[in-house]
């Protein structure tokens, strides 16, 4: 999943398709326009030359990145608002007695053993020497391959599993490969031998031999080169982030039988059972020339080469809850080299980071009791709900599409379920255990808990109910699979949503990316998916065709942007999410209208509502971001940047050229017959 930290482009290879939340600036409400920023507007430039530069130009200019940070923005100080409250939540719980065995005593002991850095100082390698000899005693193939299995959700592996949602069969869950084993961001930061790529490879080479110095290995030098040797072979197998955006290509279902011929370089029977998944009848092969370029690495390679390689990737993982020059280490290179952070992040939140990610529904259950209001939930319905309704008129009349596939279509939107704030029930963590002083073995046994849950579903009926976000993830997703719609309890909240805003302006924030979201089920991916969730061609030929031809024109228009000096956009990697900026801002514009039934917008301060709708959608996209993230992002993240997200879907939008009456000469303004419409 996307979280607000990171970006997983198809959710990892599965098609949950996310509004990405670490992508602006928060912005303070002032008197003159409830939910608007106006102090961040910078006056020199207009709006039809730059809606983002307009409204959040001064905000640009007198903000700057927290040290600890990479970047800084809308998403990420709500990230930082729901950390602090997490926080204050987990102290209570540490502040007095908890029953034993009880969600809240867990919490508050793994956040205990994760913060005490003292104690991780004296332990030194022995939380971790148990796991280091279990690497050192495999001794051939078969070792190996049940090694990477015990390994599922404990550590990283070149070739990984996953249970999800059967994509031809929604209603069971399957097996699915998944390319792995890099410790650079992309396969580009291998291939590319441009000066920032060669720039993070060889602090990756330093990181790796410090590692390997710190931990005893004699040889530090030469097995750092010798593990990036072999990483830029595995790299050389791996999907594109483009090939891995189509879920038609992705989807080879497969017996063991058939993955052991076609990739025999691994013995199946031993990993799948070392994995928990020794029942399991079919495993869709994901990127089956990856896969097999990667078990013919594990059978030509000697075994030396691998668990030097493994033990390296290892020390990595752990760094965080290993001894102080580990973590020192791991953030040079990872914080400093790869990210433009100048500061490690304070420990605390780093520990909330890592309750959330093993607990994150038992921490949710008691967030949503604190900060999430009824009436939130009520106000927010209604705007989806006016959102759905608006989105079926709009297929209505859409121009392009023939009558069977708007029938379709149609029957899709009918099928769409909504989920908000939080789920409605929250999952139980009994069974895992977490010890005093343990930041290593709880992360661990958290790990082995996610695991098994999800190998004992592989095969079995889909739990509908169940959600891929926790309620206080600043983040909002589609899933295909089951054609839904998901918003959690923490993004509705100001700039996204605000109770005392006008309608034009929770429109144009929430309202957008509620848009966003429903029209993810009918962007380049979602959209051969049905309404049931079964990835199925629903289209005409000749639909398909036109639709394929004007999202080729966005992808052509976000190539075109610039993010780094000599970097450009990649329209396709991105594709599906500026469809759904696009479509989203077309559709919440359209909800907007509708909601005054047939009145003018209220003036507000000497502001239409019209105007304050994109004032609203360009301060959400309040962004800044040091190169060296940028750059990770641009390689392997299915979003633009957040200036061009901004412009960049408005610049098509009728509604914005009509609100603010672009003119030839402006920098905005585009001809009405080249304006791209979809939805």
């Amino acid at each position: 999943m996307l979280s607000t930290r990171s970006s997983a482009p198809f959710a990892s290879r599965l098609p949950v398709l996310l509004l990405s939340l670490a992508l602006a600036g928060l912005a303070q409400a002032d008197d003159r326009i409830p939910g608007i920023d106006t102090a961040g507007f910078n006056t020199a430039v207009r709006p039809q030359d730059s809606l983002f530069s307009a409204y959040d130009g001064t905000w640009l200019k007198t903000t700057e990145i927290p040290a600890d940070k990479s970047r800084w923005g809308s998403f990420s100080v709500l990230a930082e608002l729901s950390d602090q409250r997490l926080r204050s939540i987990v102290d209570e719980f540490q502040a007095k007695p908890q029953k034993a065995g009880s969600s809240a005593a867990k919490l508050a002991e793994f956040y205990k053993a994760f913060v005490d850095t003292a104690a991780l100082d004296r332990q030194g390698l022995a939380p971790i020497k148990p796991e280091l000899d279990a690497l050192a005693a495999v001794h051939d193939a078969k070792q190996l391959a049940a090694w990477m299995g015990r390994a599922q959700g404990l550590w990283g592996t070149p070739l990984g599993l996953q249970v999800e949602v059967d994509f031809k069969e929604p209603g069971r869950y399957t097996v699915l490969t998944d390319q792995s084993g890099l410790g650079l961001p992309d396969r580009d930061y291998y291939l590319k031998d441009d000066e920032r790529m060669a720039k993070a490879r060889a602090a990756y080479e330093t990181y790796l031999t410090r590692l390997g110095e710190l931990s005893g290995d004699a040889q530090a030098a030469e097995t750092a080169k010798m593990v990036i040797a072999l990483e830029r072979r595995i790299a050389e197998v791996h999907w594109s982030q483009v090939e891995m955006r189509d879920p038609v290509k992705i989807y080879n279902p497969k017996t063991v039988e058939q993955l052991t011929a076609d990739a025999p370089g691994l013995d199946w029977t031993v990993f799948l059972a070392a994995a928990g998944l020794q029942k399991v009848d079919r495993i869709s092969d994901t990127q089956p020339s990856a896969t097999q370029g990667i078990t013919k690495l594990l059978a030509e390679v000697p075994l030396a080469q691998w668990k030097g390689y493994l033990r390296l990737h290892m020390l990595d993982e752990a760094a965080t809850v290993l001894p102080q020059p580990y973590r020192d280490a791991r953030f040079a290179f990872r914080g400093t080299a790869l990210s433009g952070a100048k500061e490690p992040r304070a420990r605390w939140q780093e520990g909330v980071d890592e309750i959330n990610g093993a607990m994150g529904e038992a921490l949710g259950e008691v967030y949503v009791q604190r900060y999430f209001p009824p009436a939130a939930k009520a106000r927010m319905q209604k705007l989806v709900d006016n959102l759905l309704a608006t989105y079926q008129e709009s297929i209505a009349g859409v121009s392009w599409m023939t009558p069977a596939t708007k029938a379709a279509a149609q029957a899709k939107l009918a099928k769409y379920t909504t989920k908000i704030g939080y789920p409605e029930q929250f999952r139980s963590y009994d069974g895992l255990a977490v010890k005093a002083g343990d930041a290593l073995g709880n992360r661990l046994r958290a790990g082995r808990f996610e695991w098994l849950r999800n190998a004992h579903r592989a095969g079995g009926p889909v739990d509908r109910k169940e959600w891929g976000m926790s309620p206080q993830t600043i983040n909002a997703y589609y899933n295909p699979l089951y054609n839904e719609i998901v918003f959690p309890a923490a993004i509705l909240q100001p700039p996204f949503f605000e109770m005392a805003a006008d309608d034009a302006v929770n429109y144009g924030a929430i309202g957008a990316g509620i848009g966003h979201e429903i029209s993810h089920g009918f962007d380049d991916q979602g959209s051969q998916f049905d309404g049931d969730g079964a990835l199925r061609n629903w289209w005409t030929d000749a639909d398909r065709k036109a639709f394929e031809a004007v999202a080729e024109k966005l992808a052509k228009q976000f190539d075109a942007y610039e993010a780094l000096p000599g970097k450009n956009v990649n329209g396709h990697l991105t594709l599906g999410e500026n469809i759904a900026d696009l479509s989203g801002l077309q559709i919440a514009f359209k909800a907007y209208k509708r909601s005054l039934g047939g009145k003018p917008s209220p003036i507000i301060n000497g502001t239409t509502g019209e105007q304050r709708f994109f004032m609203a959608w360009a301060q959400i996209w309040r962004d800044k971001i040091r190169e060296e993230r940028q750059l990770q992002l641009l390689v392997r993240d299915p979003h633009s940047p957040a200036r061009f997200r901004a412009d960049g879907a408005a610049v098509n939008h009728d509604g914005f050229h009509e609100t603010f009456g672009t003119k030839p000469g402006d920098a905005m303004f585009k001809p009405s017959e080249e304006r791209i419409r979809i939805w």
